[in-house]
This record gives structure tokens, sequence and C-alpha cells, in this order.
């Protein structure tokens, strides 16, 4: 009888266990809160903008990583709550300043690390925070002109990423299938579901109109 009744115990955990980590890996996608959107400048000069908006709601959370890239800059970071307006501090460490600050960026830290961060007030139980942070990229190796062909060529990881292209180029190719739409100024915008747990491979390929 004992044999059965700590049977039964150890199969409710693994299935509380089993629900659990289910939760973890689909949550964030179910709730799709994690969207991003490129403004490519013009292709000589390598740099976009972006905003990325995202939903924080782990219990005890005070602050939000956004590693940089090797081979990118960045310049100009800013976070806003989305629910009332509020600029939050936002600060950019570099190599050992990463060290003693005591952060954990998922990653060993080298010389050239570099990530933002965005403090807020910690969570509590419950709470969210739905957040935009701005950023101004410069990326020679994932953003460039090649003769007369832009080309911007970068791995997506959220469910919603969009790309919108400099003013007056028009689309020539894209790797992933997307979504196309013009925006109010006349900019061509690519929309990209990514409906996997891992990175889609983005490859664009843009020319400019010639003047009539």
């Amino acid at each position: 009888m004992r044999g059965a009744l700590g049977a039964a115990l150890l199969l409710a955990a693994a299935a509380g266990f089993a629900q659990d980590g289910r939760a973890a890996r689909l949550s964030e996608r179910a709730r799709q809160d994690r969207e991003i959107v490129y403004f490519l400048r013009p292709p000589e000069t390598h740099a976009f903008d972006l905003h990325h908006d995202l939903t924080e709601s782990r219990e005890g959370v005070d602050r939000y990583l956004n590693v940089v890239r090797p081979g990118s800059t960045v310049k100009d970071p800013k976070a806003v709550v989305l629910d009332t307006g509020e600029t939050l501090p936002v600060e950019t460490l570099k190599g050992d300043a990463i060290v003693k600050a005591a952060i954990d960026i998922g990653e060993p830290v080298r010389p050239e690390s570099e990530v933002v961060v965005i403090r807020f007030p910690k969570l509590a139980t419950g709470q969210t925070l739905r957040l935009r942070i701005s950023e101004t990229y410069t990326d020679p190796g994932r953003y460039r002109l090649e003769g007369e062909e832009l080309v911007f060529d970068r791995t997506f990881g959220r469910p919603h990423n969009a790309v919108v292209l400099p003013t007056g180029y028009y689309l020539t190719n894209s790797s992933i299938p997307a979504t196309l739409s013009e925006t109010a100024d006349g900019r061509i915008r690519l929309d990209f579901l990514n409906p996997r747990p891992d990175e889609i491979a983005v490859l664009i390929t843009a020319r400019k109109r010639r003047a009539k």
C-alpha cells in the first residue's frame, strides 16, 4: 500500500513539474509579448534604429539586460513603461564594468562585451511591466551596401519582427517569407512571424528607386 501511495505521489509530482516546465516554454510565445521593429537608415551608414516591446512578469526581477551582438555598437538607448509613459534609467556597461556590477549576461565577459541595462522597481507577485526599449545600432557586418544593393543580414529570435526599408528603396529578395506593406510615409515594411523556439536567419536585399 505504501509503495502504491509513494508511486502515486511521484507521478503527481512529475506531472506538476511537467506542467510547470511546459508553461515556462509556452507562456512567452502564447502571449506574443516580444516584438521588435528595425528602421533602416541609408545603407552606407550601416546604422538602423529599433524599438522592441516586451512584458516582464517574473517576480523579483528589477532589470532588463540587452546584450549587444559582437560586431555591433549601440548608442542612445532609451526605455519607457508603456503602461504609464514613465522613463526608466538606462546605462551601457562594457568589459570590466560588467564584471564589477556583478551582472550575468549569460556568456563569458570579454573586453569587447557590451550590455544595455534597464532598471525598474522589483516586481511583486502577479505584477507585470510592459516596456519599450529604443536604440540605434551600427553594424557594418550585417547591414551594408554592396554595389547598388542594400544587404541586411540578421537573425531574429522574437515571435514578431519587422524591418522598414530606407526611404526610396524597394525590396528585391527576402530569405524568409514576410508580409509586405507600405508605411504612411511611403517606406516598405516587412513583417516576419517566427513560430519557432529558435532563430530565423533573415537576409534582405533591396535597391533604390531610380528618379523618373
